[in-house]
């Protein structure tokens, strides 16, 4: 039992990303909590030597992943996005030694996870968004018992660790009742506490506050950043649809579309990869929008405007992400005795990206298909 667009296309932009200094060169060495080598996964199709014999037409292997590399860090929060089917849950479930690779390597905390599989396990707590090896006669406390003694804790150790998940995931008024009565919300805040009985070094989550109501779900985000924060710290692999969630929770993000990871980086980072531009709205009181127009500053603005609106001017312009244009803006303002009521910022969002390599995808598939088998 497991233990628990331009003429630069998004690739273009992220391997100048990647090979810049602002992102690795200053980045201080981090230990690798995880490492992947060249991974990839072929599911072959079931019974093909029968279907070939009875001339049955055989439909291709499914190639769920496909040469992935990237390392995840000691006490990072490391989120992991993509479709329905894009392999996120077949590259965790080969980190867990659930699924074997069909090449390449995982090692997690430099054990190999088909050399030294029991290690890895001991390693690794997994929650994941379907669980089926529950007992659903069984009450929740009776359950994460049971998976103690798999896991081969005491009985003190159980006890105790128990009623520390229980406070936790606040279970404790539950702990009675059968698994199999509990709410859907409810049943994952018991799969995550199973996962971390060990408290294991690295904790695998598959949307973990899937079906949690707001205030549960903004509960598990503040345990899962205590964890990752904790002496020692746990090291997280976040899988979630929910975008916004990944942007607030997440140290670094890797995208993962069709197989391959596309893109690794900051969340903020990834945004830049798709538009390098962002348009910045100030609202400022105490100023007419004709001084605006009239100020030197405001005509070397990228694409300004200001307008009137409600008593204040709204004053819109692009910038290069993280230039100093809006700091020259706001003293500019400030000297003309301005006060900024609001500024808010527009720029792309992880959806933006995701959308962007299914573009691709389609494309460079529909120009397979027009080239025609053999081309």
């Amino acid at each position: 039992m497991f233990p628990q667009p331009d003429a630069t296309t998004v690739e273009d932009r992220r391997a100048a990303t990647s090979n810049s200094p602002s992102s690795a060169a200053s980045q201080p060495a981090a230990v690798a909590a995880v490492s992947i080598d060249n991974l990839s996964k072929t599911y072959p199709v079931p019974l093909a030597r029968l279907r070939q014999r009875l001339r049955r037409s055989t439909p291709a292997p499914v190639e769920a992943l496909r040469d992935v590399s990237l390392e995840i860090r000691e006490g990072e929060i490391f989120g992991l996005i993509g479709r329905n089917g894009a392999g996120k849950t077949t590259l965790t479930k080969i980190i867990a030694t659930l699924v074997q690779p069909t090449s390449g390597a995982v090692r997690v905390r430099g054990f190999d996870s088909v050399r030294d599989e029991v290690r890895v396990r001991a390693q690794v707590g997994l929650a994941s968004a379907e669980e089926r090896s529950f007992y659903w006669r069984l009450s929740v406390v009776q359950n994460l018992t049971f998976f103690a003694r798999l896991y081969g804790m005491t009985d003190a150790q159980t006890r105790a660790r128990i009623g520390e998940l229980l406070s936790v995931f606040e279970l404790e008024p539950l702990a009675r009742r059968r698994f199999g009565e509990l709410s859907t919300g409810n049943k994952q805040r018991v799969i995550a506490a199973r996962a971390l009985l060990t408290n294991p070094p690295v904790l695998m989550l598959d949307e973990p506050t899937r079906s949690l109501d707001p205030l549960a779900a903004a509960e598990m985000r503040a345990t899962i950043r205590r964890l990752a924060a904790g002496d020692p710290p746990m090291t997280v692999l976040f899988t979630s649809h929910n975008l916004a969630e990944v942007e607030e929770l997440c140290d670094r993000v890797a995208v993962i579309s069709r197989g391959r990871i596309r893109a690794v980086g900051r969340p903020h980072e990834l945004s830049t990869l798709l538009r390098p531009t962002e348009r910045v709205r100030l609202l400022v009181g105490g100023i007419d929008t004709a001084g605006v127009e009239r100020a030197e500053w405001f005509g070397g603005l990228t694409d300004p405007a200001a307008f009137s609106r409600d008593g204040v001017v709204e004053i819109v312009f692009t910038r290069e992400a993280e230039d100093d244009s809006l700091d020259r803006v706001l003293r500019e303002l400030h000297r003309a005795g301005g006060r900024v009521v609001s500024c808010d910022f527009e720029r792309a969002t992880l959806l933006d990206l995701l959308e962007e390599y299914e573009r691709e995808h389609e494309a460079a598939d529909g120009t397979e298909g027009e080239r025609g088998p053999g081309a």
